[in-house]
């Protein structure tokens, strides 16, 4: 299979700095770990690296190799292909200038450097399941050149930088290469290839600028150890490979490890088509190529996470840089993400282990990144659950899957009725679902700094009662396919649809974001959140309601790129994004916008108006992002005021999701009713 390139760059990105550092370039190995980094090579954020390795998959993320600076020497001059930015503001070296292209080749990074009449290539990628890089070099065009590369390395978290450190690592000849212990019970970093020649250093350059950092009003530099330098001749022909993994035994040839990696993209291709192809009438090679990038994007995004009750279990990344496995973001990317993506086996898996760690009727919130307790303060992970089993079964029919967690379902129920943690229950008067407490964040709009709830939302929200009344569906539809009782979850479902229209602000013609909060009044504040309302299978309101909220909706929190999470001309309203923590959270869920309420916003304005092609066309420009911020993916959240620039994290899980999601949804709906009904037999 022979894909057209869909990102890529000449020289009007490549040769500008800031413009080529703020394309961010991604690579993952199935275990969270990752490497990372920008067009011009710089590292503009403490996350950036060329090894990241999860060393518990898939947290405990340490960055290992900071980057490399090589230095070419052809025709008798010297050329750097490396870029630094220094806290004295100078830029040294400039690589950058050299660049003659840049461009994704699936996942993959690829530069060529441009050295009078030489054409040199680099390109960089993973192996999958392993925290092993491969940085690979080859002459495309040229006589011999020869090739020294400083290796810079360092050894802490990925949230922190090192700044002061005075330790020398010890660094041991082997066969093909070096390791470097960086101090005592440190994992061991691995330097090889199959070629060249290998000298130890041990020398600290101080005081890389970290801009991105600076923006976000944290530490901005960094010492780097340089451990070691490679020196090779490059020929025509004869690419050159580094090594640099944790594993003693990492494969050593790069060729092979290409070819690996190429087979694993093409699997994800062909299980995607396999799976649209039952749904859809018209071909996957019709379909726009950033449709086909996100197919890759979404691999990215499923882990490794290993646990007693589950040794070969999977999670999904939430986000990348700085994000670990959360419950909600798992439940509600996993259908696009591996459904979507003909992966069900993946999806099951990832099922079966997150169900285990329920615990009073509810889904973990996040799993920390060193490890330990997860938290549970969240009150709509539990409820996107059931969603998710739903749309599993829907694909597999998995019955013998359904028997296994319809117990799960019950045992939930039954938690939320009795009343759970931060005051989640069902209240007895209406069916509906409260939840919060003063000083705990429950919905997805969760911001806190310190002590400072920014958007509480305590009572109850419309969103999680959309998702109750369709988890209750749920549970009922499931309990008589199984020969189960159902008629309580149909009698509770049936009062909470009939209370739902407590939130109908007539005035507004919308919903209500909150009601019964704790002044006993209604949030009348306009947010997406009653989206949902729309675009889940069971919507509690009328077609008329159902019209007026996709309206305003439309009217005043659509964007390019997603939904603001607060009206333009709403109280408390921000539609910029930056600063420092503080600043950043004040503004995340008043304004900001969100990439990946543009799915459910596409499902709903279908559900009104009954016009695929114009549904699928609200998420075409979110899709072309892939050629800005997070190259080949889409990102996390945008400023809610034009020109909606990409402000989050680079790769978001639930943008890529529901944004796959609802493209596959909508091309099933194109698709003739006899060709629709032969895929559903």
């Amino acid at each position: 299979m022979c894909l057209q390139v869909e990102v890529q760059f000449a020289r009007e990105v490549c040769g500008e700095l800031e413009i080529a550092e703020s394309r961010e370039w991604l690579v993952t190995n199935g275990l969270g770990g990752y490497a990372s980094g920008t067009i011009a090579g710089t590292t503009t954020r403490r996350y950036h690296g060329l090894l990241v390795a999860a060393l518990e998959p898939p947290v405990k993320r340490t960055v290992l190799v900071n980057a490399f600076d090589e230095i070419v020497r052809y025709r008798g001059s010297n050329f750097s292909l490396g870029t630094n930015r220094w806290t004295s503001g100078f830029v040294s070296p400039k690589g950058y200038l050299q660049l003659e292209s840049f461009c994704l080749q699936g996942c993959a990074p690829v530069w060529r450097y441009a050295l009078e009449d030489a054409l040199l290539e680099k390109r960089i990628w993973m192996k999958q399941g392993e925290n092993t890089t491969y940085v690979q070099f080859a002459l495309i065009r040229g006589l011999n050149i020869d090739l020294d590369v400083k290796v810079l390395v360092n050894y802490r978290d990925f949230h922190n930088t090192t700044q002061g450190a005075d330790w020398s690592a010890r660094v041991d000849v082997l066969e093909n290469g070096l390791r470097v212990v960086a101090f005592e019970g440190a994992v061991p970093i691995y330097l090889k290839s199959a070629s060249g020649s290998w000298t130890a250093r041990n020398e600290w350059y101080r005081n890389y600028f970290l801009p991105a950092e600076q923006q976000r009003g944290l530490d901005d530099h960094e010492d780097r150890l340089y451990v070691a330098q490679f020196h090779c001749s490059l020929h025509t022909g004869e690419p050159v490979t580094l090594v640099l993994s944790t594993e003693q035994d990492a494969a050593l040839d790069g060729e092979e490890a290409r070819s690996a990696r190429s087979n694993h993209e093409l699997q994800l291709f062909q299980s995607w088509q396999t799976h649209r192809a039952r749904s859809c009438a018209h071909p996957a090679d019709q379909e726009p190529s950033w449709l086909w990038q996100l197919v890759l994007a979404a691999d990215q995004f499923i882990a490794k996470r290993v646990s007693s009750h589950a040794p070969n279990g999977h999670t999904i990344i939430a986000g990348y840089h700085w994000f670990n496995d959360w419950g909600r973001d798992t439940m509600i990317a996993l259908p696009g993400l591996t459904l979507t993506m003909g992966r069900p086996e993946i999806a099951r898996d990832i099922l079966l282990s997150m169900t285990r760690y329920v615990d009073s009727g509810m889904l973990p919130n996040d799993f920390p990144d060193a490890g330990g307790t997860p938290g549970y303060n969240t009150v709509d992970a539990t409820l996107w659950l059931f969603e998710a089993i739903r749309q599993y079964f829907e694909v597999t029919h998995d019955r013998d899957t359904l028997s296994e967690l319809y117990p799960v379902f019950v045992a939930i129920i039954d938690a939320h009725v009795r009343g759970t943690r931060y005051d989640i229950r069902v209240d007895p008067t209406d069916a509906l679902l409260h939840a919060g407490t003063p000083d705990v964040q429950l919905t997805w709009m969760d911001a806190k700094v310190g002590d400072w709830v920014v958007t509480p939302r305590t009572g109850k929200p419309v969103e999680v009662n959309a998702l109750w009344i369709n988890a209750l569906h749920t549970t009922a539809t499931v309990a008589k396919l199984l020969g189960q009782p159902s008629e309580a979850y149909e009698r509770l479902k049936q009062e909470a649809t009939d209370s739902f229209q407590k939130f109908w602000n007539a005035e507004r013609q919308c919903c209500y974001d909150v009601i019964d909060t704790p002044s006993g009044g209604k949030d009348s504040l306009l947010r997406p959140n009653q989206i949902f309302a729309v675009s889940l299978p069971v919507s509690p309101l009328t077609s008329t309601q159902q019209k007026a909220v996709v309206d305003i909706v439309a009217s005043q929190l659509l964007t390019s790129h997603g939904l603001r999470s607060l009206g333009p001309f709403e109280p408390g309203y921000k539609g910029e994004f930056g600063g420092g923590p503080r600043e950043r959270d004040s503004a995340y869920h008043q304004g900001t916008v969100w990439g990946w309420l543009l799915g459910p916003f596409a499902l709903a304005h279908f559900r009104v108006y009954q016009d695929p092609r114009v549904a699928q066309s609200f998420l075409e420009s979110l899709g072309r992002t892939i050629l800005s911020a997070g190259l080949g993916t889409l990102g996390e959240i945008f400023t809610g005021d034009p020109p909606f620039t990409s402000v989050g994290a680079i790769a978001q899980a639930w943008t890529v999701g529901e944004v796959l999601r609802a493209w596959q949804m909508l091309s099933a709906a194109e698709a003739p009713a006899d060709a629709a009904q032969a895929a559903s037999v």
